[in-house]
């Protein structure tokens, strides 16, 4: 790359050389502006001195005063922000690798507050290049590039903030939730101290969405978070659970003191009406509690638990507050889960699992692309249950993975008897986690090889960052057998850039509650286009599901969103199942 030199002027101030007359027409392009374009500055960096050697285009890709302000590292780390997480100097000392003559990589992300005191404007970089030891072995010198990534960063964070937030009520979001309280149960024995969770609902969501329309009744559940909030203690943490159910985290809390905490919190959200665009409207809540770790030592089982006490909190007349107890666990639905059980077996040994298939539509063109593949269970008597019905049940009853190979077999079937599809296929998290999986899917794509092109894996978000490491095993087993990969629901769980960038994608599905509302939410459309912003910059094509009206299909088609899935095109459709097919997947 062209460097020009620096000069020293008469007060010693480091400035650059005059740049060179541009390219005539035709000629050579200028290599000050290409870096310029791209936001790209080199220098070196003379450690034992401490002086620093800028590129010509200094001034203008970091937007500093003048040149005196960087002369040295030391007088660049005054810039450098307090909130940036490494510095380049951190970098190059820190490092335990030892320079062989070729030098030592390093890389760093840093802002730097450039304009002054009242502008407070804030520059984010990417440092990166290479140290050279000296005689004693330490770094004597450095050579970099520096790359201004403000647009990135600031959406990094903004998805990284959304990813834990709910943008409602500016509360904790569901999975956030889980993993608070996935920390506290892991705390070491000696550090362990009681803790609960209260889920409280708000009564009456459905009159609410009817009476005054669902804008004033996320005016209510935002009003309702507010009061919430400023009744808890500093330690205990508030999220949004689902819709207008609020989950609780009270620390260092026993259940006599969650049973005050939680009155506390019914006297403060019914005390007054919440005022809203239509006017006062009164609340009240219903919560159920559990005590941890006497009510449950994961953190679904609590969540579970606390939703048995809601239920029965919402179903009496008089009581709000309930308190799990083991006793009050509803038999019915016990007894409704194990005939569902019983169901499944039924239907697995009966050959009553079918697919439903659902196109998925290149925005380009509006022709279907390829299918997702759906599982449905048919009845005896020829009705149909819906996976809603059907997972829940299977994965607390470990049935869920004898689903997934019976409908990765009929998947597999399907595409032998129709050589022009493509389909895509949901693995649960609990099998994509099962150590045997990748070679009993090895043995399954081993039948027919030619097959792997055509068949797409899908893998939720939430499932994915569970056990990043079993995800990056299975990922790693589909694709070396010419089996794409898709990340699920992307945007519902809590993925961080560096576990995307971990994890070997092949194609994002993009989370449907996001897309279902585009065309009347402005936070839903700044997140979708900040999550395919994130996708493209990461090469990869995205597809959005619950795809409703035309004009969220035209708003993705111009955001450049490649493949669209709703109904807006086409339900998913049962396929009858031939005799072919039937000989197929035995």
């Amino acid at each position: 790359m062209v460097q020009r030199p620096l000069r020293s002027d008469a007060q010693g101030s480091v400035q650059p050389a005059p740049a060179p007359a541009a390219a005539p027409s035709g000629g050579a392009p200028d290599p000050r502006a290409i870096l310029d374009s791209i936001g790209e500055v080199v220098y070196d960096w003379d450690v034992v001195s401490d002086r620093l050697t800028w590129g010509p285009n200094a001034l203008n890709v970091l937007g500093v005063g003048n040149l005196d302000q960087i002369s040295s590292g030391r007088s660049f780390g005054e810039l450098i922000t307090s909130d940036s997480a490494a510095t380049r100097y951190a970098a190059i000392t820190g490092s335990t690798a030892s320079d062989s003559g070729a030098g030592v990589s390093y890389r760093a992300r840093y802002g730097i507050a450039v304009g002054g005191a009242r502008t407070n404007q804030v520059v984010w970089l990417e440092d990166t290049g290479r140290w050279f030891a000296g005689a004693d072995g330490k770094a004597a010198r450095a050579h970099g590039l520096i790359r201004v990534i403000t647009s990135h960063y600031e959406a990094e964070r903004e998805l990284e903030f959304r990813s834990r937030f709910d943008a409602l009520t500016n509360c904790y979001n569901r999975a956030h939730v889980l993993e608070i309280v996935t920390r506290h149960l892991s705390r070491t024995p000696g550090k362990q101290t009681h803790f609960c969770i209260l889920l409280a609902s708000l009564e009456n969501l459905f009159v609410l969405n009817r009476t005054y329309g669902y804008d004033v009744a996320d005016e209510v559940i935002a009003g309702t978070a507010k009061r919430l909030r400023g009744t808890m203690r500093g330690p205990d943490s508030l999220g949004r659970y689902a819709g207008a159910k609020f989950a609780l985290v009270l620390d260092n809390c026993d259940r006599e003191q969650m049973m005050i905490a939680a009155q506390r919190f019914l006297n403060e959200t019914s005390h007054a009406p919440i005022e809203t665009s239509a006017g006062p409207i009164p609340v009240a809540l219903r919560i159920g509690g559990v005590a941890a770790p006497r009510d449950g030592r994961t953190a679904n089982l609590l969540f579970q638990h606390a939703e048995e006490a809601l239920d029965l909190a919402r179903a009496s007349g008089a009581t709000r507050l309930i308190a799990y107890e083991p006793s009050l666990a509803r038999n019915d639905n016990r007894v409704q889960a194990a005939r569902m059980a019983d169901e499944i077996v039924g239907a697995l040994n009966d050959g009553r699992v079918t697919l439903a298939l659902q196109p998925i539509i290149d925005s380009k063109t509006r022709r279907p692309a390829f299918s997702e593949a759906l599982i449905r269970l048919r009845q005896p008597d020829g009705s149909i249950v819906s996976p809603g019905a059907i997972l829940p049940v299977a994965e607390k009853a470990g049935l869920v993975h004898l689903l997934d190979q019976r409908v990765m077999e009929l998947a597999l079937a399907r595409l032998v008897a129709d050589p022009q599809l493509t389909l895509s296929v949901n693995v649960s998290g609990a099998t994509v986690h099962d150590p045997d999986w990748p070679e009993r899917f090895k043995a399954m794509i081993g039948q027919n090889p030619s097959l792997a092109p055509r068949l797409i894996v899908e893998i939720t978000e939430t499932s994915a960052i569970a056990d990043v490491e079993a995800t990056h095993a299975a990922i790693s087993c589909a694709r070396s057998l010419g089996v794409r990969v898709a990340m699920d629901d992307f945007g519902a769980g809590h993925t961080s850039f560096r576990n995307l960038r971990r994890l070997p994608f092949d194609l994002i599905k993009m989370d449907g509650a996001f897309v279902q509302n585009l065309a009347r939410s402005p936070d839903d459309r700044f997140f979708v286009r900040t999550l395919v912003d994130l996708a493209h910059h990461m090469n990869l094509p995205i597809v959005a599901e619950w795809v409703e009206d035309a004009e969220t299909a035209n708003l993705l088609t111009e955001w450049g969103v490649e493949y669209l899935q709703g109904v807006h095109f086409a339900d998913a459709r049962i396929i009858e199942t031939g005799a072919a097919d039937e000989a197929a997947a035995a």
